[in-house]
């Protein structure tokens, strides 16, 4: 039996809930210490185990505390199994990770995890990605492009058909045209390279500060004026932007999930990718619509 699912993912405060009143949806929340839902999970890993427990009875931090609790799940891996295996696939199976990135970046027990989800595991689920980037991000390039790389280490790490989401879209269409926001979409470093000097970057004649430091590239970022000047962090930035450039891996689509239109674009998206419409059947007309009314969907 095909089961389709996705592995949600991003830093904490990125918005990951992807749901839509129009799909069947079996939701699993796999932060253990997660508190307050927006949509109540219908499977939930702090009946296992939470990161409270563990930080009290183990004497763990939040970090530690939180790799402790995947290290557990994976020991228990009958906890998913009993509770997903007779799903069919008209549900997409929807897993909130959590929000710790160091989980996508070094840490090999997700890759683990996702191994016994997907087809090379006991479940069999048609499983991709979906790593979600909040959309103020871009207001701060140096900011974006350490998220654009935890999207892209979290994309060759888990070797699975990748999603990556701007979140909260509508938090920057007041200071951000659209013709702004589309270069973020396909990032590459021309945007480091154009980024505008900060105000606290010239002195008060409208000079930048300091003015025999005009070109990082060649400077010592050792040197006392490159790193007055920001400069070593600029050029830190530069790398990080021309490594994602070079890997062309990471493309952004915009999520505004006040809207269901976008977040059904967005699912539109991890049906291709997870090859949802693929798996189906051809079916017939629904015979309770009756002769000349629309064609419908059910609000789950």
């Amino acid at each position: 039996m095909s089961k389709f699912g996705v592995l949600v993912m991003g830093p904490a405060g990125a918005g990951k809930h992807l749901r839509h009143n129009r799909r069947s949806c079996f939701y699993v929340n796999l932060d253990p210490a997660a508190e307050d839902f927006e949509y109540e999970p219908d499977l939930d890993i702090k009946d296992l185990i939470s990161l409270e427990d563990v930080m009290e009875e183990m004497g763990l931090g939040p970090n530690g505390g939180l790799i402790y609790c995947f290290e557990f799940l994976l020991q228990n891996l009958d906890f998913l199994t009993e509770s997903m295996d007779n799903l069919t696939d008209e549900y997409l199976i929807i897993i909130d990770m959590p929000g710790q990135i160091e989980l996508y970046t070094h840490v090999p027990v997700v890759p683990e995890l996702v191994r016994h989800l997907t087809k090379d595991g006991a479940l069999n689920i048609n499983l991709c990605a979906a790593y979600l980037l909040e959309a103020t991000f871009v207001v701060d390039r140096a900011k974006f492009f350490a998220g654009t790389l935890s999207a892209m280490s979290a994309m060759l790490m888990l070797e699975l058909p990748h999603v990556n989401i701007l979140s909260k879209i509508d938090l920057v269409k007041e200071i951000m045209t659209k013709r702004e926001l589309k270069k973020f979409l396909a990032p590459d470093v021309s945007l480091v390279e154009e980024e505008p000097i900060a105000e606290e970057d010239r002195d008060p004649f409208g000079s930048v500060f300091p003015p025999k430091v005009q070109n990082y590239d060649d400077a010592n970022p050792r040197d006392k004026d490159t790193i007055m000047a920001g400069g070593s962090f600029k050029k830190l930035n530069k790398a990080v932007a021309q490594l994602i450039d070079d890997f062309s891996l990471v493309s952004f689509l915009q999520l505004n999930v006040q809207d269901e239109d976008s977040v059904g674009a967005i699912l539109s998206y991890i049906d291709d990718a997870i090859q949802y419409h693929e798996a189906q059947e051809p079916k017939e007309p629904n015979d309770a619509v009756d002769e000349g009314d629309g064609a419908y969907w059910e609000d789950s």
